[in-house]
């Protein structure tokens, strides 16, 4: 009796931690020295986070806090994208990040590139934002996963519903 094992391949981030992080690097800048009197503000808007300071060291400078704090949360930097520096009012400038949630059709195809060019005896399909891998060894399953693990993907994965 042979069955089918699966596991599906997402790309979730944790808002709660997010907000987490958000908060101690707001902290963090209101007790720093050189932070002090800046007009830097971090703010979160569904999947956006508006970075607004006073100039753009001081925006390179949250950024790097706002980093900080996400490692140590266990978020990925790989799920952040970040749009180019912008002037904002008063003389400030101002950056959007954007939190990357699912796996994008770009990066499903290159997936299943590599797994059909692994040559397991595996498949896979994609199922809106995520993608089901299916196979009758669970050691070519463990095998995918290696693989993704190993490769340089613009998104951080993780796997669910091992089966």
């Amino acid at each position: 009796m042979s069955s089918e094992n699966s596991f599906d391949i997402v790309s979730k981030f944790d808002l709660q931690e997010m907000i987490n992080a958000i908060t101690q690097a707001e902290k963090e800048i209101e007790t720093r020295f050189d932070f002090k009197g800046s007009k830097s503000s971090l703010k979160l808007d569904k999947d956006t986070l508006v970075i607004v300071s006073d100039d753009e060291y001081k925006l390179n400078a949250v950024i790097d806090i706002l980093q900080t704090k996400m490692i140590k949360r266990g978020l990925s930097l790989r799920n952040v994208d970040y749009s180019k520096i912008e002037p904002a009012s008063l003389g400030t400038v101002r950056q959007r990040l954007t939190l990357k949630q699912g796996i994008d059709h770009d990066n499903a195809k290159k997936i299943n590139i590599l797994i059909r060019d692994s040559k397991l005896k595996v498949k896979s399909q994609i199922q809106g934002d995520q993608i089901r891998v299916t196979g009758k060894s669970k050691d070519d399953l463990q095998g995918i996963i290696q693989l993704l693990r190993k490769a340089d993907l613009s998104l951080d994965l993780q796997f669910t519903n091992v089966k």
